[in-house]
């Protein structure tokens, strides 16, 4: 099986011209562009003595340069470190300690961080400058050699360092390369950098957010919709908090499909989508950070029985497992298995708590609860230990935000056990509190809370912060 780098360098051989990435400032690098500075970034590091057995964190602004430094880094055999960028200096300094780095690679003004931050001080340091042509011969890394350290998101505790393969990434692609196939040329809205990584390798263009990740709170629905028209966007790959701001725009008619994932995708914000732009495809895909993608789901196949399962507690359908997935539910945990599911962390102590060895076979543990349907599809209830105890029974999460979310006046909801019992915390128009008293009477022992606003998770804005919520809930 072909790496990254190689499919990456087939590509610009097949389409030198095309646009391989359009950054937020709406310059566009072709991929003979790309694969040209990839090369002479390479020559410039390896003169300075990268070579394989080094990790090279990075600091970088998101555009062309930062692919093209993973590209070159790898071409010499690195092993590039990804800090968790939700958590700021924070995630840049716990990757610093945990990942054995020894080289800083940035640009811009992150190149300051290289004299503000202690645990930086003792590494090389290199910027994104070219050395004129020479003789380069890049090494072709082993399906075994660490291409890439990231990290978890550190919303239950510190984030964990997951090392990523060459072979891993190979075969992520091959996972995720059909459900973003197509016949022709493509303008693709890209929020999840793995996907950028895999239009690279497939020839494929991706326009880069034009808006800071970390504060998708602030980001206005007009400033979105503007950039999806400016762009000629095909296409749009983005987290449901994006899709929530999406449909309150007037969508361009180049937009024809939207695959969305990175946090539960609810049929409201599905239905919103749809009245924005009626014909408008979305494919809901299902992953975690150790293993992505799990399960898709068209949301045109989503029928009436469906809706009606989920308005009563039946959880949150999420589609078919991908193919060559090895999936199994143990005592209501889902486990995944795979080529391109995430075989163990750089510390082996959290093995402990998310692997179990099967003989050869690696089952990791997501942490979410769910239920298979007569049809094989997956449905998630919530993560596991999330569940609340209703009339002497568990009670998970979804089984009611799903159902709530449909009620009028509902923007945001969460289920949370609070020191007097179960409670739904709703964020919207309290002038329906009455009324959603009376449907959270349906699911018996339920109090209803309305508050402002409900933390969401740093990273893709799109995940209930249950710890922080809890901590206002404690406090308020």
């Amino acid at each position: 099986m072909a790496s990254l780098l190689e499919d990456f360098a087939a590509a610009a051989l097949r389409h030198p011209e095309q646009v391989a990435i359009v950054d937020g400032k709406g310059r566009e690098t072709t991929f003979s562009q790309l694969k040209s500075r990839a090369d002479g970034l390479a020559r410039a590091w390896g003169a300075q003595g990268i070579a394989k057995g080094d990790r090279v964190l990075l600091a970088m602004h998101l555009d062309a340069d930062l692919y093209a430094s993973l590209a070159a880094l790898w071409s010499l055999g690195a092993t590039v470190v990804l800090p968790e960028p939700a958590m700021g200096l924070a995630g840049l300094r716990h990757a610093a300690k945990v990942a054995g780095v020894t080289a800083f690679c940035s640009s811009g003004l992150y190149g300051l961080l290289k004299f503000a931050l202690p645990e930086l001080w003792s590494l090389r340091h290199l910027r994104p400058r070219i050395k004129p042509d020479a003789p380069f011969d890049g090494i072709t890394p082993s399906a075994d050699d660490i291409a890439l350290i990231s990290f978890t998101s550190g919303t239950t505790g510190a984030p964990k360092a997951i090392p990523r393969s060459h072979g891993f990434l190979s075969a992520q692609h091959h996972a995720i390369a059909p459900l973003l196939a197509s016949p022709v040329p493509e303008r693709d809205l890209v929020a999840f950098p793995v996907f950028v990584l895999i239009n690279i390798a497939s020839g494929q263009t991706s326009v880069l957010p034009n808006w800071k990740m970390s504060r998708l709170g602030q980001l206005k629905a007009a400033t979105l919709g503007d950039w999806v028209s400016r762009q000629k966007v095909t296409r749009a790959l983005i987290p449901p908090a994006l899709c929530e701001k999406l449909a309150k725009t007037d969508i361009p008619a180049s937009l024809h499909t939207v695959f969305t994932g990175g946090g539960p995708v609810f049929p409201d914000m599905l239905d919103a989508l749809r009245v924005a732009k009626p014909g408008l495809e979305v494919i809901c895909v299902y992953g975690s950070t150790e293993a992505e993608p799990i399960a898709h789901l068209d949301a045109k196949d989503i029928t009436q029985d469906d809706l009606a399962k989920m308005k009563i507690g039946g959880g949150l359908l999420v589609g078919h497992p991908v193919e060559d997935l090895g999936i199994r539910i143990v005592a209501g945990e889902i486990q995944v298995s795979g080529a391109h599911v995430n075989g163990g962390y750089l510390d082996p102590r959290h093995d402990a708590e998310n692997k179990t060895h099967d003989g050869e076979t690696i089952w990791h543990h997501t942490g979410d609860a769910g239920v298979f349907d007569p049809q094989g599809r997956l449905w998630l209830l919530g993560r596991m230990g999330s569940d609340v105890v209703v009339q002497g029974r568990p009670l998970f999460p979804f089984s009611v935000e799903v159902a709530a979310r449909g009620w009028q006046g509902v923007t945001q909801c969460a289920l949370i056990a609070t020191q007097t019992g179960a409670c739904l915390v709703i964020e919207g128009d309290a002038d329906h509190m009455a009324e959603w008293a009376a449907h959270a009477a349906t699911f018996e022992a339920l109090d209803v809370k309305h508050v402002a606003k409900i933390p969401m998770d740093k990273r893709h804005g799109s995940k209930v912060d249950r710890v922080a919520l809890a901590e206002i809930e404690r406090g308020g």
